[in-house]
């Protein structure tokens, strides 16, 4: 198998795992969100420190955790995700799937907005079509929910400014991974002691198939990552933007047809406007791409005799 398709394969693999975790975090109740997520982070640290050992990649950590400038956006980077996924999980535990989803949908247009804002990048002029679109999407979605779909915006803009927060510092995936979950480990721990004492704990209490889900959460959430870091060394950025739709079609799709979430005229027309935006999105970056690659193409030429 060639690098392309190589990349490719696991970027299908990063996105469609994702697009299956609506089916994956109801398995872990009776526990709730915060036990879920405490959970989540203190078996992803440990399978990644396995990985680590494995691959003997920890001089990478060592020099991430002695840059005062990388951990401190590590620390950022690590808060944000794990607010990510209490609203994730809470997102999907009481049935609010279909907004989840559209969580993800709106992400790459979140993230256009921070460049704009942080980086004081220019948008294009279908750039600037598609951030309106969607604007107006949400306004259609608000209206129909009664209340800004608060769920979804919430998981766009914290994984938005969470991949900003990577995009300041060069770390891999594992590493990376490694260090943001230490960071939080402390508060995670702190939290299952908590609940423990309150009796409100379901590790300890609701089997040991039950403990063992939990447990695998670590695998769960580390795997598709570095799936995913595989894919980006591998493939162009567009593809990799072209094969990140896939998680909320998936998100959607097990919303509607598996837990049988309502979907009325007004909130289909408020997805349908903002699929409208992310394929003037799509066009404009597959054709910026394409330019860009003619571009190098051409300086790479040889000159002509």
């Amino acid at each position: 198998m060639d690098e392309r398709r190589s990349g490719v394969a696991s970027g299908l693999a990063a996105y469609g795992l994702w697009g299956l975790f609506p089916l994956y975090f109801p398995l872990l109740e009776p526990a709730g969100g915060v036990e879920i997520v405490a959970h989540r982070v203190v078996w992803s640290l440990v399978f990644v420190a396995v990985l680590l050992t494995a691959r003997r990649r920890w001089a990478l950590v060592r020099a991430a955790v002695t840059d005062r400038r990388t951990l401190l956006v590590l620390l950022g980077a690590a808060v944000l995700i794990a607010a990510n996924w209490l609203v994730f999980v809470y997102g999907v535990n009481s049935g609010h799937v279909v907004e989840t989803s559209l969580g993800y949908f709106i992400n790459p247009l979140v993230s256009v907005l921070l460049g704009v804002v942080v980086f004081t990048e220019r948008l294009r002029p279908l750039q600037w079509v598609a951030v309106g679109t969607a604007g107006v999407a949400v306004a259609v979605l608000t209206v129909d929910y009664g209340r800004p779909p608060w769920i979804a915006l919430t998981l766009a803009a914290t994984f938005g400014l969470y991949g900003l927060m990577k995009k300041l510092v060069r770390v891999e995936a594992a590493p990376g991974l490694f260090v943001e979950t230490a960071l939080v480990v402390v508060p995670a721990l702190a939290a299952l002691a908590v609940l423990h004492a309150r009796g409100e704990a379901t590790a300890g209490s609701a089997g040991v198939g039950h403990l063992l889900l939990l447990m695998s959460s670590g695998v769960a959430t580390a795997v598709p990552l570095l799936l995913f870091a595989a894919a980006t060394r591998r493939i162009p950025l567009s593809t990799v933007g072209l094969l990140q739709y896939l998680t909320p079609l998936m998100q959607l799709a097990i919303g509607v047809f598996v837990y049988s979430e309502p979907m009325p005229p007004a909130r289909l027309a408020g997805f349908v406007i903002v699929w409208i935006a992310l394929a003037v999105f799509t066009v404009d970056s597959l054709r910026q791409a394409r330019a860009g690659a003619r571009r190098r193409s051409a300086q790479e030429a040889p000159a002509s005799v």
